[in-house]
């Protein structure tokens, strides 16, 4: 890390992480995570069955299941990836930093990303849902690798920028499908980050290996049955309806602290409309503001086309099953973290920076306040899935979750009641009422899950 990330700086970010993920350690397995671990011999068994999707998720899974299937344990690795994830945006928005405002500035620009990143409550998903592992272990490999080749570009070191970073990046690809994103991340970062001797040689002679391992990967994806399933292309105007609306549903996830939901009920989009198209009209101005802002505003380009960048992979031509999940927001958000922090100390220069460091910290008190609270709908299956109804009461999904929750908890009276609004919102869910007419019977357990469960992004 830079010379002047020091000590301290980590140190008030371990102890952010650790007191607004406190309320994490009392959460159990959710939704998802019975499919993917719980009921998983792949996982469960050693030694791990590591072949098909994600390979190193599954050995991630398999250590912390072998160490104590208490859920506990797996909280706490994810708590720990969250904070080392946090080092590296105070590593990497030092780096951005330096190159616009003062060394001293910079160490609290990337300071106050860094606390962004880390008490957002719109992360919660990926921290405290175990499953969410997969996007914020994922985030770990990736930011590395991005630090690792930034590290030898400024060295023009071969070693990091052709070996550290592209081994980096390959873990990042065996561990979530969606860090196929990163030689797009690199040419940015080169657009906005210039520093070292290596800028005075082209792009494709620092990145080729990067661009290289991008193409073998699309290869062997092609030719794995399981990839080739999540690369289905749906060119119509539906999908494009449909992918605005998630974007503008993640977007507003930033700022509506209080409407975190693991099912939102987003649906398919037939028709265009006022609220559509205003979305759509605001999704182009922050586009076209962010390539302006490159030429003025390099970090604010930054940040923005950093975003967008993050959701191509699930949020373009891609047929989804879940149009959009809060998790898909854990990478997209750090480049206007690192942007916000710029920002911050360029104002509190031209005004009192008493005044602005307040203010600051009461957002920081906010933000771990409500990801605090958040941690709590966690904390069982009928509290996630009650909280959920209460967001997605149309949604028949979220009824039958909850229907299936209560169960297990021998409530039968309030599942059946739930089973059946889950009927009456969709008369055709058959999974509803094969659990309403399993209802009573003994031989009932949570094999259902996997029908329940949606299939992981």
């Amino acid at each position: 890390m830079p010379a002047a990330a020091s000590l301290r700086a980590p140190l008030i970010l371990l102890a952010a992480v650790a007191l607004a993920y406190s309320s994490a350690a009392i959460g159990g397995f959710q939704f998802d995570d019975f499919n993917v671990i719980v009921d998983n011999p792949a996982v469960t068994n050693w030694p791990p069955d590591l072949s098909g999707l994600r390979p190193l998720l599954k050995l991630s899974y398999a250590i912390n299941w072998t160490l104590g299937a208490d859920p506990c344990g797996f909280h706490a690795f994810n708590v720990l990836v969250h904070w080392l994830n946090s080092l590296l945006v105070l590593a990497l928005g030092l780096r951005l930093s330096d190159q616009y405002v003062s060394r001293e500035d910079a160490s609290q620009a990337a300071l106050v990303a860094a606390l962004l990143f880390a008490l957002h409550p719109v992360h919660t998903e990926a921290v405290t849902y175990v499953s969410g592992r997969s996007s914020s272990l994922m985030a770990c490999f990736y930011l590395a690798s991005l630090l690792g080749y930034a590290h030898g570009r400024s060295l023009n070191s071969r070693l990091w920028m052709w070996a550290v970073s592209p081994l980096l990046f390959a873990a990042a690809l065996l561990t979530k499908e969606a860090a196929v994103t990163l030689p797009l991340a690199l040419l940015l970062w080169d657009r906005c980050c210039p520093a070292g001797p290596a800028t005075r040689r082209p792009w494709w002679q620092l990145q080729w290996v990067h661009w290289a391992l991008l193409l073998c990967a699309f290869g062997g994806a092609s030719l794995h049955a399981g990839y080739a399933e999540m690369l289905l292309p749906d060119l119509t105007t539906d999908t494009l309806r449909t992918q605005v609306h998630g974007v503008a549903y993640l977007a507003s996830r930033w700022i509506q602290l209080d409407g975190l939901n693991i099912d939102p009920d987003l649906r398919r989009q037939n028709a265009w409309n006022a609220a559509l198209i205003a979305q759509s009209l605001g999704i182009a101005a922050l586009l076209l503001a962010g390539a302006r802002s490159l030429r003025c505003r390099p970090w604010l380009g930054f940040g923005l086309l950093w975003f967008f960048i993050q959701l191509l992979p699930g949020n373009t031509i891609i047929l989804r099953w879940d149009v959009a999940n809060e998790r898909q927001l854990y990478l997209a958000g750090i480049g206007l973290f690192m942007a916000a922090g710029i920002e911050w100390v360029r104002f509190a220069q031209r005004k009192s920076r008493q005044v602005a460091t307040l203010a600051l910290g009461a957002l920081f008190v906010v933000l771990a306040a409500f990801t605090w609270s958040r941690n709590l709908d966690y904390r069982s299956e009928v509290a996630l899935w009650e909280d959920t109804v209460r967001k997605s009461p149309a949604k028949a999904r979220a009824h039958n979750n909850l229907g299936e929750a209560y169960r297990l908890a021998g409530s039968p009276d309030m599942a059946r009641a739930s089973f059946q609004r889950a009927l009456a919102l969709d008369p055709g869910y058959l999974l509803a009422r094969n659990n309403l007419n399993t209802l009573d019977s003994p031989t009932a357990d949570r094999s259902t899950r996997a029908a329940v469960a949606a299939t992981p992004d």
